[in-house]
């Protein structure tokens, strides 16, 4: 067995502004990555010919099924159907498939009970005109069978009373997704699923400086120059109020327990140069030396 690694390099310790920084990054990213999603999900008549030009041929059967698609059995739920259309729609994008092979190359995943109402579906139209309709139709019939309308009630109070827990963004915003999907007519446009998206992060918008609220529209503006502390007391820069050396008014910030000793007098709370009694003793020590000086004169 290889010896393992040990690293000696000492691990940064965060503070609360460092945390709150990659929160507040988080959160940006995760927006903006939620943002296109949603842009996306709201063209769903967009025209699609212009970005088939750009390939060469269709893909085949085989080739789809070789981006290893899931099978789909109608028998997880909500929950087996999310997995399956993400696991479908990778297969599509990593084969090349055209939208108008897309509904043909999925149903060729269906098994057992889902493949069973595929065929009621189809049979009395026929497979061709079946295989004609769109991918976001034939989505929204599997979301009809396999969501009743229990569990689609259910999905729609989890939808709108779902929040961040902690500060899990990704688990968040998987879940979100989710029950978009499920229910897309929920919200009317766009605007609306970023404002209850926004909404389930209010437990992330407490950890976050007021400043940085700002970031639901636009990046938070980057700081100039180095930060520089400023004394209250001496209005100067460079020191804490509590650290000034200047000996202001008294106040609760600069207010300090009074523990030096006067080495005069020997007494508590000020210093040689401050004290009253060494300065009284000065002043007479001058007036006598001032009247020797005057008598030696007149004698």
């Amino acid at each position: 067995m290889a010896p393992k690694r040990t690293s000696t390099s000492a691990v940064p310790i965060m503070n609360q502004a460092a945390i709150r920084k990659l929160v507040a990054d988080s959160v940006a990213a995760a927006l903006e990555a939620q943002v296109a999603t949603m842009a996306n999900a709201d063209n769903t008549n967009r025209n699609t010919r212009e970005r088939e030009a750009h390939v060469a041929r269709k893909c085949s059967y085989k080739e789809f099924m070789s981006c290893e698609p899931f099978n789909f059995k109608g028998t997880k739920g909500a929950v087996g159907l999310i997995h399956w259309f993400e696991r479908t729609e990778s297969a599509f994008s990593r084969s090349n498939c055209t939208e108008d092979c897309k509904v043909k190359f999925a149903t060729g995943t269906l098994t057992e009970e889902a493949l069973s109402w595929w065929n009621s579906f189809a049979q009395p139209i026929g497979i061709e005109e079946a295989y004609k309709i769109t991918w976001f139709e034939f989505k929204k019939l599997l979301i009809k069978k396999y969501c009743p309308r229990t569990e689609v009630k259910k999905i729609k109070d989890e939808f709108y009373n779902l929040i961040v827990k902690g500060n899990d963004l990704k688990t968040y915003i998987r879940r979100f997704q989710e029950l978009e999907v499920l229910c897309p007519n929920m919200v009317p446009n766009s605007e609306k699923l970023m404002e209850v998206f926004i909404g389930g992060l209010c437990v992330l918008k407490e950890m976050l400086l007021p400043q940085s609220l700002k970031l639901w529209t636009k990046p938070l503006p980057k700081p100039i120059g180095p930060c520089i502390v400023k004394c209250q007391t001496c209005n100067k820069v460079g020191h804490l109020t509590k650290n000034c050396r200047n000996k202001g008014p008294a106040t609760g910030s600069n207010l300090q327990p009074l523990s030096v000793t006067c080495h005069a007098c020997g007494e508590k709370g000020h210093h040689r140069n401050q004290c009253p009694k060494a300065n009284n003793n000065a002043h007479i020590r001058a007036y006598l030396l001032r009247e020797n000086n005057a008598h030696k004169i007149r004698t």
